[in-house]
């Protein structure tokens, strides 16, 4: 177990210790520290005693006094030491089980693990917790958590995650509460398997599990033409998605006339699909689940409104999306001549996956050849990018994109802010 530093503050505490990246921290205090959270608890210490591996393989103890508030000001390659928890269900809609072969390792680590669901927002299953990582949570207070619910049924749980550890969803849950932990929960929605009824069900054991539960977000279930899985599966398509959006709509009437909040919202794709208008912005509530999809085109909606619109009318513009959000897009540039909204389809994973976020470098190339004629400037949603990185699922830069399309100049857009600013004319 070992935390491997990547990067040092400037006028940091570990820059003084003169600590540097690829430095290890193997143990503070005689203990070795798990992963960032171990590692916040123990230099909260004013005495500490680091045993640091250099990068040459050399061996250091620095002990020092520090303030109790005072943080080292070093980051790490991973928010875990001893490796990421891995996921041991096998559930019939795992998106991992259904992208291309021989696409980066990295792409295919299920994860699931309590600490990144912590740390991040990552959704975790429960069904490979222990006793032990249950009192951790509890003495940390590791709150909130994300837990994918995806049906309160526990036979039918067992059945979508396909193991029996999926049955102990209610249990699982009760031990949380138990400690005082807060979650947020979410559904994917699979047709005619945990929809209707089920969800009718899943939604009225959440509810009474309020104030633990935080909110409950349900998203349609993704299916890519690289999936193996012989479990039959059913997409939502829009008579379908409308008949999701109708259901809903009772629970959320009701829940906001008796609390004021939503508690309950609908990933962006239904609405998408039915060809229904998102809910105002308002509905969203604080947006408690946006890094999930859950209210993002509203937000991107408002954002780009909020100043209003001044278009670059002296350079030519592609805007490159997704299909599902090229024609939100589309209303929002409809009065901007030289704007032209690149929907994308996305060849790599399949036609019905059609989120900007899933886009590949060669699928935006293609689409991009296919439209002739003049472009100064390229926008491409960030969200197709790697993490930090300008690269994409497959592998293709944003540098291969400026290469193949200079002079014109190829831009990542994060939001409705930065799309606006993209539009308005050079100051």
């Amino acid at each position: 177990m070992e935390g491997i530093i990547s990067r040092i503050e400037k006028n940091s505490l570990a820059e003084e210790l003169e600590l540097v990246a690829g430095d290890k921290i193997l143990q503070v205090n005689g203990r070795a520290p798990l992963d960032i959270i171990d590692l916040s608890f123990q230099l909260a210490e004013e005495e500490i005693e680091l045993l640091i591996e250099h990068a040459d393989g050399a061996r250091e103890i620095i002990a020092f006094e520090k303030d109790v508030d005072e943080e080292l000001g070093a980051e790490f390659e991973s928010a875990v030491f001893d490796g990421v928890r891995r996921c041991k269900n096998h559930c019939v809609f795992c998106f991992v089980d259904m992208i291309a072969p021989n696409m980066r390792k990295t792409l295919s680590i299920k994860d699931d693990d309590y600490r990144l669901s912590f740390l991040f927002g990552n959704f975790i299953t429960l069904t490979n917790l222990t006793a032990k990582d249950f009192r951790r949570i509890k003495n940390f207070h590791l709150s909130p958590l994300f837990v994918s619910v995806h049906t309160m049924n526990p036979d039918l749980r067992a059945k979508m995650l396909r193991t029996p550890l999926g049955a102990k969803i209610q249990t699982q849950l009760d031990e949380l509460e138990k400690s005082g932990v807060e979650y947020h929960t979410q559904v994917v929605l699979c047709k005619d398997l945990n929809d209707g009824a089920e969800l009718d069900f899943t939604i009225t054991e959440i509810l009474k599990r309020r104030p633990h539960a935080l909110s409950l977000a349900i998203v349609p279930v993704g299916v890519t033409r690289h999936r193996r899985d012989k479990f039959p599966l059913k997409q939502f398509d829009k008579n379908s998605a409308a008949k999701v959006i109708e259901q809903v709509e009772a629970f959320q009437e009701k829940i906001r006339a008796e609390t004021g909040r939503t508690f309950i919202y609908l990933g962006d794709e239904f609405y998408l699909l039915a060809e229904k208008d998102l809910p105002p912005v308002e509905f969203y509530d604080d947006f408690p689940q946006i890094e999930n999809g859950i209210g993002m085109t509203r937000n991107f909606i408002e954002e780009f409104r909020e100043q209003g619109l001044g278009s670059r009318e002296q350079i030519a513009i592609d805007v490159v999306s997704g299909t599902s959000f090229a024609k939100v897009l589309g209303k929002l540039t409809g009065d901007c001549p030289n704007v032209r909204i690149i929907p994308v389809e996305n060849k790599f994973f399949g036609e019905r996956v059609n989120v900007s976020g899933l886009l590949t470098g060669g699928d935006i190339i293609d689409a991009l050849k296919n439209f002739g004629g003049k472009r100064d400037l390229i926008l491409i949603p960030a969200t197709a990018l790697k993490s930090g990185e300008e690269i994409f699922l497959d592998d293709v830069t944003v540098d291969d994109l400026r290469k193949i399309f200079a002079p014109a100049k190829v831009l990542p857009i994060h939001d409705g802010f930065e799309f606006r600013r993209a539009l308005e004319p050079s100051t």
